[in-house]
């Protein structure tokens, strides 16, 4: 897309809704949302960049390989289950942590770990997939 107003208001939007997506992955057990949704919306962030931009800016804005993204929360979504097998539950049984950091009570859980596993091989996939669309539509 050439319009220049599209092209000048892409960055913006992209950095927006990739911060909207951040939001709505971790907000996700408590309310609507998750690692899914968040995907979903950080994808669609690179997807306008994508079409405002072209193939190779796209890469470039992603920095890492999105396979290598989607590959990587994989590996994080399956280890999320390993703290319950270490402690004698069933894999995938949620466990929580409260540690003190900085003065300030943290809620950390198994459950979070998985969510972000999941925002990442969203990214990841769709984020594959539109470039190689993107690829095929400048050929």
């Amino acid at each position: 897309m050439n319009t220049i107003i599209f092209r000048a208001f892409a960055p913006y939007l992209t950095a927006l809704m990739l911060l909207y997506s951040v939001f709505v992955t971790l907000r996700g057990h408590n309310e609507p949302g998750g690692g899914f949704i968040g995907g979903l919306i950080a994808a669609s962030a690179f997807a306008i960049y994508g079409i405002a931009f072209g193939y190779w800016p796209m890469r470039r804005a992603m920095r890492v390989h999105p396979i290598s993204v989607a590959a990587f929360g994989l590996l994080l979504s399956a280890l999320s289950g390993l703290p319950s097998l270490l402690l004698s539950m069933p894999y995938m049984t949620a466990q929580w942590w409260s540690p003190e950091i900085l003065g300030t009570v943290v809620d950390l859980s198994t459950p979070m770990v998985f969510d972000i596993g999941v925002y990442f091989v969203v990214v990841g996939a769709f984020t594959s997939i539109a470039l190689v669309l993107e690829e095929g539509g400048d050929t």
